[in-house]
């Protein structure tokens, strides 16, 4: 089968480009820079020059395509443009599903963040549970509008599915400055590790293994219109930096650092931002993400889709093995 995929230059694209082309699908991908290292390499995989913002780049990339991977975004907490969000996240979304309906796909699987279903407080959030809290991001906001745009497409003509991921980890390439993988390996090599206080904040973790197998899950048996959160665990900072020391013997320090220093941190990151023109990697409105739970539940993806969770010891050990031997630190 011709599948189209955007993002595959990213980390969730890359490994699941990589994963089609490997089960013998013929995977068409789009790039803006044909000479990237982050492109996946694969004899199955036909890469396009191009990107998202671009309608006719799709069109090409995306003929004879039968289903459709939409995972492209602009994905960080700031930009000094802040046009640039809705034209990845909002426009680059409308392009990719107008060009489906043009090139007669099928079936369209978008992929979401669980961001957009907010903050938890005592108990797991779900898929149709409202938010209960405005948005303090433009990357957030500009996936809700995304979302909304796909669930509308769903009655022009093409099945379309949301997926939406929690925090992600695991084998793959690295392609932000703040990942799971970046904070896990800085405690790897035995460097301060610096957490919310109190470190007892929920947040859930996915197995990028689980998120892969997830989307193709969703592709195969997700029902139109639906929306599935494709997560993991939901495990404390304390506790999940414990059982990372007790798997890997790290003698790092894990400091849990109160909110009044982290805002401090983030004012001297906007400083610097003035001063030099280098992005924060976290701002004073975005605090609040950080100080608060973020659990969810993968019940309906369990039930619809079979999608399953690998233990999370089991996914940590993988993860660190591969941090602990990756060739590109």
């Amino acid at each position: 089968m011709n599948i189209f995929l955007t993002g595959a230059t990213g980390y969730v694209g890359h490994e699941l480009a990589l994963a089609l082309a490997r089960k013998g699908d013929m995977v068409h991908i789009l790039a803006r820079d044909l000479s990237s290292p982050n492109i996946p390499r694969h004899e199955n995989i036909l890469v396009f020059k191009g990107d998202i913002t671009d309608r006719n780049s799709i069109h090409v990339a995306m003929s004879d395509c039968a289903q459709v991977y939409h995972i492209a975004a602009l994905v960080k907490i700031f930009d000094k443009h802040r046009s640039a969000f809705y034209k990845m996240n909002v426009d680059g979304t409308n392009n990719v599903l107008a060009e489906a309906i043009e090139c007669g796909a099928t079936k369209f699987v978008f992929t979401s963040t669980c961001g957009v279903i907010g903050n938890s407080v005592t108990v797991p959030k779900s898929e149709n549970d409202p938010r209960t809290t405005g948005f303090n991001n433009e990357y957030e906001f500009t996936k809700s509008l995304a979302e909304d745009l796909v669930k509308e497409y769903s009655t022009k003509g093409i099945s379309t599915v949301i997926v939406a991921l929690s925090k992600v980890f695991g084998p793959g390439i690295n392609t932000h400055p703040i990942t799971v993988n970046k904070v896990i390996k800085r405690f790897l090599n035995g460097r301060p590790t610096f957490i919310p206080a109190p470190g007892s904040y929920v947040s859930n973790y996915c197995f990028i293994k689980d998120v892969v197998a997830g989307h193709q899950l969703a592709m195969a048996h997700g029902r139109t219109g639906e929306k599935y959160i494709l997560g993991g665990e939901n495990i404390c900072y304390r506790d999940l930096f414990t059982k990372i020391r007790a798997l890997s013997g790290t003698k790092a320090l894990l400091l849990e650092t109160p909110r009044i220093l982290v805002q401090l941190w983030t004012v001297l990151q906007w400083i610097r931002y003035k001063l030099t023109g280098k992005e924060p990697l976290a701002t004073l409105s975005g605090v609040k993400h950080i100080f608060c739970n973020k659990m969810f539940t993968s019940e309906k993806a369990i039930r619809e889709l079979h999608y399953h969770l690998t233990p999370l010891g089991e996914a940590l050990n993988e993860t660190i093995r591969y941090l602990n031997n990756d060739p590109n630190e």
